[in-house]
């Protein structure tokens, strides 16, 4: 990607997202929401948007923005609505957040703030998904990545507006059978379609991409990769149709969402093949720390998609135990592994990219610390799996420290990203060549500078 247009809001979309993910781990440290409260409770829902909504949607976002033009080879079409999409979506989450504390009865609050979190988040979703849409149309016909970030974005937008379909029943501002029968029924397919299809439909695509690209692959469209395509688009269809079943009040929702998860579990065996075989076709030899981290967090997702298919592990704190391993096991792990490499690699694209063949200058992994932040993935992923049996076995002050320590490693790996940025571990005799951009920490370096 040397001399590729870099989304200039990208590493604002970034901080905001380890910021709320920091927020929501913190908060469970401190025993605020599930397991030491109802899971359908407020507080729950608190931890739960700012968790799928604050960090892996803001930084799904932000990813999107910098790599869909990679997918496609082409720029990003209106870009400059990044940032007020990026400003919706932090004060719609904000609005969301306290209409959930007023909905507790902890803080006198208005409930309004529910409906009105809501219409910004649609608002916020609605900009950024429109920016996404009108990029890939214009690069018809799609690469297979391009076309699971299209369904990822399908998943968004039938996640957010049911979303907002919550918020109107839970505030009161809409009183119909229609959404009792959705709130009622409806939660499993709300969480189903945004960290199934919008979020790991859309890490799939992409990690197909970013996997060759780091490990020097051969870039190839398989049948497999087409047929995951299929399966995991089919799934996303069925969950949809599912929930037009519960507001109609049709027997079956149930059986298409077991369907659903079938074909998930098929999708992410064939998947994972894929995967094994990019690595196997691999140029670099030895794979960099992001590809090993990652490796993780695709074994957690395979583990939790097959315990989700035993009916066993569907009730109960079994459930919230899987949940758990998923969003902080595979979305989360890969999000921090892949963030590892990008911040690195796009922090050298930003401050080296303007001097490449006129000085010497650093490879993008003297800008980080393997063997440090290898010790961070350990503590991480340990962390989860403990906090994940202490979730099933019930053991809460377990969980706790548990949480506690996946903090403390999260902590300390966006305190790399940190360093990253600050060029701080750069040998000094390459740190500052004539001509080398020193980039901010998350803002663009000029406002006003148009994106193409």
């Amino acid at each position: 990607m040397p001399g590729a247009t870099l989304s200039r809001w990208t590493m604002s979309y970034f901080a905001a997202a380890c910021l709320m993910l920091v927020a929501g781990q913190g908060l469970m440290v401190a025993g605020y929401g599930f397991p030491f409260a109802d899971i359908s409770a407020p507080e729950t829902l608190v931890v739960v948007h700012l968790v799928a909504i604050g960090w892996l949607s803001l930084l799904m976002a932000g990813a999107l923005l910098q790599f869909v033009p990679v997918l496609i080879a082409r720029h990003v079409v209106g870009g400059s609505f990044a940032a007020p999409a990026l400003l919706l979506l932090l004060g719609g989450l904000s609005s969301l957040v306290g209409g959930f504390v007023a909905l507790s009865g902890s803080l006198d609050l208005p409930l309004a703030l529910l409906p009105v979190g809501g219409m910004m988040l649609v608002a916020g979703f609605g900009l950024f998904a429109g920016i996404l849409a009108v990029t890939l149309l214009s690069a018809r016909p799609l690469s297979l990545p391009a076309r699971f970030v299209a369904t990822g974005l399908c998943s968004l937008v039938g996640t957010v507006l049911i979303g907002s379909a919550f918020t109107a029943a839970l505030s009161g501002l809409a009183e119909s059978p229609l959404f009792d029968r959705l709130v009622a029924n409806g939660v499993e397919l709300h969480a189903i379609l945004g960290l199934g299809g919008w979020l790991s439909v859309t890490a799939v695509g992409v990690s197909y991409r970013l996997f060759s690209m780091f490990l020097l692959a051969p870039e190839v469209e398989r049948s497999t990769g087409r047929a995951v395509w299929w399966g995991a688009s089919l799934a996303v269809g069925l969950v949809a149709v599912a929930v037009f079943f519960v507001l109609s009040g049709f027997f079956g929702a149930a059986l298409l969402f077991a369907a659903a998860l079938l074909l998930t579990l098929v999708a992410v065996m064939l998947y994972g093949a894929d995967i094994l075989l990019i690595y196997r076709r691999r140029k670099r030899k030895q794979a960099e720390l992001n590809i090993r981290a990652s490796f993780a967090a695709l074994g957690l997702f395979a583990l939790s998609i097959l315990f989700l298919n035993l009916p066993a592990f569907r009730a109960g704190d079994m459930v919230a135990a899987v949940v758990y391993l998923f969003v902080f096991g595979w979305l989360t792990g890969l999000g921090l592994a892949q963030l590892y490499k990008i911040v690195a690699f796009l922090t050298w694209l930003e401050a080296y990219g303007p001097v490449l063949g006129r000085a010497p200058v650093p490879r993008v992994q003297d800008l980080v610390d393997e063997r440090h932040a290898f010790i961070l993935f350990r503590i991480y992923y340990g962390a989860v799996v403990v906090a994940t049996l202490s979730l099933a076995a019930g053991t809460s002050d377990f969980f706790r420290m548990a949480v506690a320590a996946q903090l403390f490693a999260t902590l300390c790996l966006i305190r790399e990203f940190i360093r990253a940025r600050r060029l701080s571990i750069v040998p000094a005799a390459l740190l500052a060549p004539a001509g080398m951009v020193r980039p901010h920490l998350f803002l663009p370096l000029s406002a006003f500078q148009g994106d193409k």
